[in-house]
């Protein structure tokens, strides 16, 4: 079979792949519409999973106000400082409109990176990716473990994860309606966000992290109410870090140092054309995650038993990182970490 016919088999694989993606992504965001819509005709509470049905003007306002800030004015600027340093990398106006693009039609990776230089390229994907996301979700993962800390309630491991229905069905729908476009939307829901290097793949792997993202709480929530009942409320905030803060310590290291010092030849699998990771990424995740919970058992005064805690967490997070399929392990890392905390709570405290 010539190369050519080849390649163009593996295009169309992906391409089924992406569109895969997408059509359950749609089928979970039409179910939670119509859970939504039933909950609005009816007046009944969605209960610990969905809340109220009804949407108030407060919730709405809150809803444009974040869509305009972090959508039209925060990714939006990340997505053009992407786009100058690819620009300055080499790349010609085409192959920045390929870039950009759905990338579901034409889009020949290998091509590309015959041209220009895959380190290069990968470090400008963590650029986009990273400083679109590092500094709100530092703010918004600290101001709520600050939060707990100084006022612990039966509700605070729930915090973070009971965004209601209307919030996520709203989400989700911008992320599919936006999944095609390759104008000015496209750009600012997935021009910093889809790696280059993830080829026809793309926006599917960042579909996949957003939808999953807002779907956590189904499978948290049933873990964070034992978690209640287990630990004290005195070190309710120190829970949550141990969940959030070491999860997202352990996923930005990973990719930001493993990115600018990394090799990558560890093969691992999932929505991407280009799926390999490097064991700087991995040992930059164990470091950040082991000096973060040191630092929070220490200050808090916690017992030898919570710093065994913490080494734990800092072992699994980058390798649970490492082994969970690409676009997946925002969720896998999150849960695993309140599973563990969990288990670790009934056999220790």
């Amino acid at each position: 079979m010539p190369p050519d016919s080849v390649s163009n088999d593996a295009q169309e694989v992906r391409q089924r792949q992406a569109m895969s993606v997408f059509y359950a992504c749609l089928t979970y965001t039409v179910i939670l519409t119509l859970i939504w819509l039933f909950l609005c005709i009816t007046g009944k509470d969605g209960g610990i999973f969905f809340g109220k049905g009804q949407v108030s003007l407060k919730q709405v306002m809150g809803l444009v106000g974040g869509i305009v800030f972090f959508w039209m004015i925060w990714s939006y600027a990340f997505h053009w400082l992407k786009y100058g340093l690819l620009k300055r990398l080499g790349l010609s106006r085409e192959e920045l409109k390929m870039v950009f693009g759905n990338r579901l039609h034409a889009f020949d990776l290998e091509a590309l990176l015959q041209r220009h230089s895959e380190r290069s390229i990968r470090i400008i994907d963590m650029i986009g990716r990273r400083g679109r996301t590092i500094i709100l979700v530092i703010t918004s993962f600290g101001l709520v473990y600050l939060q707990i800390r100084q006022n612990p309630t039966s509700d605070s491991l729930l915090l973070g994860l009971q965004s209601s229905l209307f919030d996520a069905m709203f989400l989700n729908w911008w992320n599919l309606l936006t999944f095609h476009n390759n104008g000015v939307l496209g750009h600012m829901t997935y021009g910093a966000q889809a790696r280059v290097l993830d080829g026809v793949l793309g926006r599917a792997n960042a579909l996949c992290i957003a939808t999953l993202w807002s779907g956590f709480k189904f499978v948290m929530i049933p873990l964070a109410v034992p978690l209640s009942g287990i630990y004290s409320p005195k070190t309710y905030a120190v829970v949550y870090a141990f969940i959030w803060l070491s999860y997202a310590a352990a996923d930005f290291a990973s990719e930001i140092f493993g990115s600018l010092w990394g090799r990558h030849r560890i093969q691992v699998w999932g929505l991407g054309e280009i799926n390999r990771k490097s064991w700087t990424g991995v040992v930059a995740g164990f470091i950040c995650v082991l000096v973060l919970n040191v630092t929070l058992v220490y200050v808090h005064q916690l017992s030898v038993a919570w710093l065994v805690l913490g080494v734990l967490l800092a072992v699994t997070n980058p390798l649970i990182e490492l082994i969970s399929p690409r676009g997946t392990d925002d969720f896998t890392m999150a849960t695993f970490n309140a599973a563990l905390c969990l288990a670790y709570g009934w056999l220790v405290f």
